[in-house]
């Protein structure tokens, strides 16, 4: 099967101070992040100088085989994915990405708290852990 995630950004456009849901998965859904300083590195990232200007983190889940970040925008998603992407990989010492990412843009205010807890419920889910406490690898501005 031939990647053609790039062909789901055409025509599309980020908005400024507007909120969005990222998802981003490893090269062949490699458990990268298993790896304690891999996921560590990961979780680092949303907070290192260059993002800071650009994206607001306000939720994240760094999984096995692939980050959740909730965010509120102030430049272009593209190159925010794209610094993030290349911290990570800078920080881990070899490329780990699939190309490209899928976005969900929050609409609606009151959706934003609710959006985030789906992504620190993930582990739950994931049945890596069955209490969320227990999990270091994720953060949200509301704790």
């Amino acid at each position: 099967m031939t990647y053609k995630g790039h062909t789901l950004r055409k025509g599309r456009v980020s908005l400024p101070n507007h909120h969005y849901l990222i998802t981003m998965v490893t090269e062949k859904r490699h458990p990268w992040f298993l790896e304690p300083l891999h996921a560590q590195a990961a979780c680092r990232q949303f907070y290192t100088p260059s993002l800071l200007p650009l994206a607001e983190t306000l939720s994240f889940v760094v999984m096995p085989d692939h980050v959740h970040w909730l965010l509120k925008a102030n430049h272009d998603l593209a190159h925010i994915v794209r610094i993030y992407k290349s911290k990570v990989t800078l920080a881990v010492g070899q490329s780990i990405w699939q190309r490209g990412y899928h976005d969900r843009t929050i609409r609606r205010e009151e959706d934003i708290r609710t959006i985030a807890r789906y992504i620190v419920a993930n582990p739950l889910r994931a049945g890596l852990v069955t209490d969320i406490g227990a999990y270091p690898y994720w953060n949200a501005v509301w704790l």
